[in-house]
């Protein structure tokens, strides 16, 4: 009864339109009143704890990091390198929009960042060249969610944080997974434009003009390099490598590039601070919500009924993805990730599936919710970028979905993926 009430009261709130993170921490309330006798205090002191986490110092200066790029010429870079690199071929400009995702994923480790960064100069530059409105929003949108899967990624934190795991080994797990997502969004574009007979974005480069926009792009391609390299060499911990890409960041920005302002920094600030006190809230709340679920063995009995309806591993992992895709469509990953990771990892670990893995799974699925409706954030920001309404993007965008499904299957199922990449680097 306690489990139906927890939940039950979550979802209704949820669909009252009340807030995450007030849902979270009501929901929490309302069973611990009438079903358990363990003090509401609970809720503040997890609330507190949950928060003071020095791994948790890593989202606010990635998100910071991302908004820096953003407005002081390093996506803008990026995105020029890429389209001299790829533009000339069939699809050019598709290519280069998920290309350009993926390397700025390298830096923000969120989709909305991504997609509002590459969006903004991608989607009015495919619409110049003759690619359909709807198409180049929706893949802007689908091409976002891989700013959660190539490291740095704020999911990724949240999850090791959540299940006790290596913040390190997760960074290491998702670049393959991550790579892979981008390849099947870039088959796609060729398809779709040589069905369409999309134009391509230029001509064959010369090596003069590949080298002087590399040249150009130099310093903004160096930042992945030095986040992820000091990362995994050891020199610092992922939370110290964001104050280091922000401090990089403000340093190329200012000094290399001459394209920020007082006013840039304070718009990126300010940007930071608000997205980053909701995401903190949910966070808190969400911890909360954990520690009840732990202490009324809610994941054991949730998993116990789950494991008697079937046997079977591949029956069991499809539909954790079913539950995890229909999770996505409706909430946030943050507290998503928070609430379902507890619950659905011991059900995971008894077929056999390492915790890491589980985290690259989980966190692909909550990404694909980035596009599919009603949630569907990226789709809206690249909708209000675009100014294409939500109807004429459904269509496109499934095209996309599809080739997402393809590789979240391939994570799920083979192992090697993820933990094979993995085990290389440490054994290297």
């Amino acid at each position: 009864m306690d489990i139906a009430v927890l939940f039950g009261t979550f979802i209704l709130l949820v669909v009252l339109t009340v807030p995450i993170g007030y849902a979270i921490g009501m929901a929490t309330l309302v069973t611990l009143v009438f079903f358990s006798n363990t003090p509401v205090a609970l809720i503040t002191q997890n609330a507190i704890t949950g928060v003071d986490s020095f791994p948790l110092m890593a989202i606010p200066f990635f998100m910071l990091a991302g908004n820096l790029m953003s407005s002081g010429g390093v996506a803008r870079r990026i995105v020029n390198f890429c389209d001299t690199l790829l533009g000339w071929i069939t699809g050019g400009l598709g290519i280069v929009t998920t290309l350009a995702c993926m390397i700025f994923a390298a830096i923000s480790g969120s989709a909305v960042a991504t997609t509002s960064a590459i969006g903004g100069f991608m989607i009015p530059e495919m619409t110049k060249r003759g690619y359909d409105k709807a198409f180049s929003a929706s893949l802007a949108g689908a091409a976002g969610t891989i700013g959660v899967i190539i490291p740095p990624s704020i999911p990724f934190v949240i999850y090791a944080v959540v299940v006790g795991e290596s913040i390190s080994d997760l960074f290491i797990a998702g670049v393959l997974p991550g790579i892979l997502m981008g390849i099947a969004l870039m088959v796609v574009c060729v398809i779709v434009s040589k069905k369409e007979g999309y134009q391509k974005a230029s001509k064959m480069p010369s090596l003069k003009d590949v080298w002087h926009s590399f040249t150009d792009a130099f310093w903004a391609l160096l930042t992945p390099v030095i986040i992820l390299g000091g990362i995994y060499s050891g020199i610092f911990t992922p939370t110290e490598s964001a104050v280091v890409a922000v401090v990089y960041c403000v340093i190329v920005s200012v000094f290399v590039y001459h394209e920020f302002n007082l006013k840039d920094v304070y718009a990126s600030l300010y940007d930071s601070v608000n997205v980053n006190g909701m995401t903190t809230f949910m966070v808190g709340f969400s911890m909360a919500f954990a520690a009840y679920l732990t202490m009324e063995r809610i994941p054991d009995r949730i998993a116990e009924a789950i494991l008697s309806l079937t046997d079977s591993k591949i029956l069991l992992l499809l539909l954790i993805n079913l539950l995890l895709l229909g999770v996505g469509c409706l909430i946030d990953n943050i507290p998503a990730t928070i609430i379902l990771a507890p619950i659905l990892l011991p059900i995971v670990e008894q077929f056999g599936m390492d915790p890491i893995t589980f985290g690259i799974m989980l966190t692909m699925n909550l990404a694909i919710g980035f596009v599919t409706p009603p949630y569907g954030i990226d789709l809206f920001v690249a909708s209000a970028i675009s100014k294409e309404p939500m109807s004429r993007m459904i269509k496109p965008t499934l095209r996309f979905i599809l080739a997402l499904l393809v590789v979240l299957m391939l994570v799920t199922f083979c192992e090697p993926l993820t933990m094979g990449v993995l085990n290389l680097v440490k054994g290297a």
